[in-house]
């Protein structure tokens, strides 16, 4: 069964992916995890996301298409990335 994990990241994580500064240390902060997951052979696919301020929505009202530039809401929190996981069950 496949199942989707979604990284959340605030603005501040976001900025820290390009900020000369700080970027060498957020990737490290994913690392072990990442190559957790990558050695167990359970990773489908993933991949990191762009910042939501590149976002497009696209939403189906009353039989529309509604194309709307960034994202939906203003959040504390955005997907920063995801993995699609191939596991026998929840559980797992």
């Amino acid at each position: 069964m496949n199942y989707t994990l979604l990284m959340y990241e605030t603005t501040e994580d976001f900025a820290k992916r390009t900020d000369p500064v700080h970027k060498e240390a957020y990737a490290a902060s994913w690392a072990h995890y990442v190559t957790a997951l990558l050695d167990s052979g359970i990773v489908v696919s993933g991949a990191g996301l762009h910042p939501p301020e590149t976002a497009t929505t696209l939403s189906l009202r009353g039989g529309e298409l509604l194309v709307q530039d960034g994202p939906i809401t203003e959040t504390k929190e955005q997907i920063g990335g995801l993995r699609i996981i191939d596991v026998p069950d929840l559980d797992t």
